[in-house]
């Protein structure tokens, strides 16, 4: 009886915790638009090749968000976040050039042959890379985000709390009832 109990507190545990995270997850994506954040690193999904093998696509990488000044004293070698034609796009910097009014970066993707054909403005530059990646995270996150994987991660989750917890009501009262009809008052 006594395994009983903790299997039982065990269960509601897990079942709890699952819970209460993926609906944080999802609550933090709705509200930074879809950008997950932890401890002030914005998640990214890789979805090309471009940067393997050091990021493979399916991964998640940290990325720091990064003010005006710093856009502008990124150096040869950094790997960033930028947006190129209404699209995040991760690579390394190879080259910095100074123009009269701006600050401009050639980049590359570190499996690519040649050097993107655009520069990129340092205002288009969104977030640094810190080297921090989980490969094949990603894949988790768009399933968890789609509609079968709200399905699976939300719905079924929560119906099996509640029907845990309608069970052990119901065993509860029984206990109760049980007990009265052995000890009437």
């Amino acid at each position: 009886m006594y395994f009983l109990k903790w299997v039982n507190r065990i269960v509601t545990c897990i079942l709890v915790l699952l819970l209460v995270s993926v609906a944080g997850l999802v609550l933090s994506t709705k509200i930074t638009n879809g950008e997950p954040s932890v401890f002030g690193y914005q998640l990214k999904t890789v979805l090309s090749g471009s940067m393997e093998p050091g990021i493979q696509t399916g991964a998640v990488i940290a990325v720091k968000s990064v003010n005006e000044e710093e856009k502008e004293n990124l150096q040869k070698g950094d790997v960033v976040t930028f947006i190129e034609e209404n699209r995040l796009v991760t690579h390394r910097i190879v080259e910095v050039r100074q123009t009269d009014s701006r600050i401009q970066y050639m980049t590359k993707g570190d499996s690519n042959n040649a050097p993107d054909t655009n520069p990129v403005l340092a205002e288009n530059v969104e977030a640094v890379y810190n080297g921090f990646t989980i490969p094949y995270l990603g894949y988790f996150i768009n399933f968890a985000q789609s509609p079968n994987g709200s399905i699976l991660f939300m719905i079924i989750p929560g119906t099996l709390l509640l029907g845990y917890s309608i069970w052990t009501i119901w065993k509860t009262l029984r206990h109760l009832e049980d007990k009265y009809k052995n000890n009437p008052i």
